[in-house]
C-alpha cells in the first residue's frame, strides 16, 4: 500500500463520503473496498436459498454506491448503519423483482440463527411475500418452525460443510475459506453447492432441482 492509499484508509467513512460527494473517485473506491465484505455478508444467505450466480452481490454493490453518493451526515446516522440499510433495501428490491418474474427460490428469505451456526448470525424477515408477521404469537410459531427446520438441516451437514458455511456467511471469499479449512478453493465451492442443495430441499421441496 503506497502513502496515498494509506492516507485514504486512515480517513473516516464520513470524511470519505464528503470527498466522494465532491467528485473524488478515489475516496469512493476506498469505501467500496472497505464495505465489500459487508455486501457479501448481506447477500449470501439469499444465494444459499438457491442462487446460482452472484447477481445479487452486484445489486448489493449498487446499493453501497448509492449509499456513498446519497449519505448525509446531518441525519445523525453513522455511515456504516446507513450503508447496510441501503444494501439490504437494494437486495430486497431485487428479490421482489425476481419473485414477480417467478424466479424461485430467490423470492423467499433465509435466516441462519446464532445457536445453530456457532455465533454467525444473519437476521432477515421470516416467510414469503416479504411480510413481517405482526402477531407476536404467529412470529414465535414461525421462528420455532424455522429453527426446527434448521436443526434438521445442520444434522445433515458434515463437519467440513458446517465450517465452510460459517466462513461463507461471514463473507469470506472461496480462497479465504480454503485457507481457513485447509482445503482447495474447488473443494470449498463443491461444499457450498452441496449446502445450497440441502437448504433448497428443506425450504423449497419439489421446487428446486438436484442439479
Amino acid at each position: 500500500m503506497d502513502a496515498f492509499q494509506a492516507q485514504q484508509y486512515d480517513r473516516t467513512d464520513e470524511t470519505l463520503c464528503a470527498l466522494a460527494a465532491d467528485g473524488d473517485r478515489d475516496a469512493e473506491e476506498t469505501l467500496v473496498l472497505r464495505y465489500n465484505r459487508m455486501v457479501r455478508i448481506c447477500a449470501r444467505p439469499y444465494f444459499l436459498a438457491g442462487g446460482d450466480s452472484e447477481d445479487l452481490i452486484q445489486e448489493g454493490m449498487l446499493g453501497l454506491i448509492n449509499a456513498i453518493r446519497a449519505y448525509d451526515p446531518s441525519c445523525g446516522t453513522a455511515f456504516r448503519t446507513y450503508a447496510e440499510r441501503c444494501i439490504r433495501n437494494r437486495l430486497i428490491s431485487a428479490i421482489k423483482a425476481a419473485a414477480r418474474d417467478k424466479h424461485t427460490p430467490l423470492n423467499d428469505y433465509i435466516s441462519f440463527e446464532t445457536p445453530l451456526f456457532d455465533g454467525y448470525t444473519i437476521h432477515n424477515a421470516c416467510g414469503t411475500d416479504y411480510r413481517r408477521l405482526e402477531n407476536p404469537e404467529d412470529t414465535f410459531i414461525c421462528r420455532e418452525e424455522h429453527l426446527e427446520r434448521m436443526r434438521v438441516l445442520k444434522g445433515q451437514l458434515s463437519g467440513f460443510e458446517a465450517k465452510v458455511l460459517a466462513c461463507y456467511l461471514e463473507g469470506l471469499s472461496y480462497t479465504e475459506i480454503a485457507a481457513q479449512v485447509k482445503r482447495s478453493p474447488k473443494s470449498v465451492d463443491n461444499a457450498v453447492q452441496r449446502i445450497r442443495r440441502k437448504v433448497a430441499q428443506h425450504y423449497f421441496p419439489g421446487e428446486v432441482s438436484e442439479s
